[in-house]
């Protein structure tokens, strides 16, 4: 395995990880909130005094990626080289689902705002984050996981 540095644009990554804590932060002073997705997306569904403020924020989200393409097209993640299984990609989600309700939140939730406010039990919820994404990335980058080899 090689590292393509020529590749390598930590501009970008610093800016949009400044710019989450900036939001982060915001919506926490204004609103009391905490920015954990699965949790914002779970009351945009079941609460309904408590909508206008989430659905902006999901809107947010999912209209941030149309606009980085329509005023900076070189900046956005390329579309993949073939599109993946709608099947896999519901399953996925379905399974992402199930994980943030088992562990109280998102990676967001806990990576983000949870380290921010020196939660134990978002520390506790990064570290299985990072260790399962670092052995997933270790079976299938040596082949053990079926999809690298």
């Amino acid at each position: 395995m090689s590292i393509a540095w020529q590749a390598f644009t930590p501009w970008s990554a610093v800016t949009g990880g400044a710019l989450i804590g900036l939001a982060a932060t915001a919506l926490l002073l204004v609103t009391g909130r905490v920015a954990g997705i699965s949790g914002i997306l779970a009351g945009l569904l079941r609460a309904p005094g408590d909508r206008a403020w989430r659905f902006v924020f999901v809107a947010g989200l999912l209209l941030a990626p149309l606009v980085l393409h329509l005023f900076a097209p070189g900046l956005g993640v390329p579309a993949p080289a073939e599109a993946p299984d709608a099947r896999v990609l519901l399953l996925a989600g379905l399974l992402v689902g199930v994980g943030t309700r088992f562990a109280n939140g998102c990676t967001s939730g806990h990576g983000v705002c949870g380290l921010a406010r020196l939660s134990l039990s978002s520390l506790a919820a990064v570290a299985v984050f990072m260790g399962s994404a670092i052995a997933v990335v270790f079976l299938v980058r040596h082949g053990l996981g079926g999809a690298g080899a």
